[in-house]
């Protein structure tokens, strides 16, 4: 097992970035060598709130499951901004995460550049920024896995600027999110990019989410699997015992991984 740290100038967010890489020692080529291993495949692996490019390795067993599955894991800083673009700042994280992290890495490893090798993940920010940018960026993702997903969009649609919740105010949520009278059918919304999809008759990722029975976002993950039901979008949804925490996302990230290589 190879674990490297990469530092480059992305252009998306017009400054050095970094991100941790984990390859099966066995498989690890750089681009200009020879190999006869068929290339690798990815996951995009997407961190929560307040955390950073270290957390899933600190807090899962993610090392073993890399050497396990024979897949390449990139894990990105996103900062506290559920991946979306701020373009007053000029950060496009949502871009940086669904387009321009998956080229340079392509270019970098010994990757499949094919979209059914190609997934991405995350938990509770992480497992939003997984959907939302899995289905904005669909031509380059198949699989998307989301544990414990901050789908809050509908919470915090249309909040007053008094607006306070034990995560943050009215001024963090417009920075964020936008014009939060407009974010219901909006990019930012899955709901709507998975009806844009639909309409324009592109192919949807399949989409893996779990979530814990005693976690706080339970109600906005069912809320969710409510409109993929109604909407017959293929997906696979798992409830269990547990909370928002790495017990149960380390548990559910290897279920998640076992789903897409073998999903077909």
């Amino acid at each position: 097992m190879a674990l490297l740290q990469v530092n480059f100038f992305a252009q998306t967010l017009k400054r050095e970035v970094n991100f941790n890489v984990l390859l099966p020692i066995d498989t690890f080529e750089l681009n200009d060598q020879k190999s006869e291993e068929r290339p690798m495949k990815s996951l995009y692996l997407l961190h929560g709130y307040s955390g950073n490019h270290m957390d899933w390795i600190c807090g899962t067993k993610i090392q073993e499951l890399s050497n396990k599955y024979k897949i390449a894991v990139f894990m990105p800083s996103g900062e506290n901004c559920f991946y979306l673009d701020d373009t007053d700042m000029g950060a496009l994280y949502g871009e940086f995460i669904g387009k321009e992290l998956v080229e340079i890495t392509r270019k970098m490893f010994h990757l499949s550049n094919k979209r059914e090798d190609t997934y991405i993940g995350g938990l509770s920010m992480g497992g939003y920024g997984a959907i939302r940018n899995g289905l904005k960026y669909a031509e380059n993702y198949s699989r998307i896995i989301a544990l414990s997903s901050a789908l809050i969009i509908k919470n915090i649609a249309g909040i007053p600027v008094d607006f306070k919740d034990p995560i943050a105010d009215y001024k963090y949520y417009r920075r964020v999110f936008g014009d939060l009278n407009q974010l219901i059918g909006s990019d930012r919304d899955p709901e709507a990019l998975i009806n844009d999809l639909k309409k324009r008759n592109s192919a949807i990722p399949k989409i893996y989410m779990a979530c814990g029975t005693e976690d706080f976002l339970l109600k906005e993950n069912r809320d969710l699997i409510n409109f993929l039901v109604s909407e017959n979008v293929e997906h696979t949804y798992v409830e269990d015992s547990g909370s928002h925490d790495w017990d149960f996302w380390n548990k559910y990230i290897e279920k998640g991984i076992d789903w897409a290589i073998s999903e077909r």
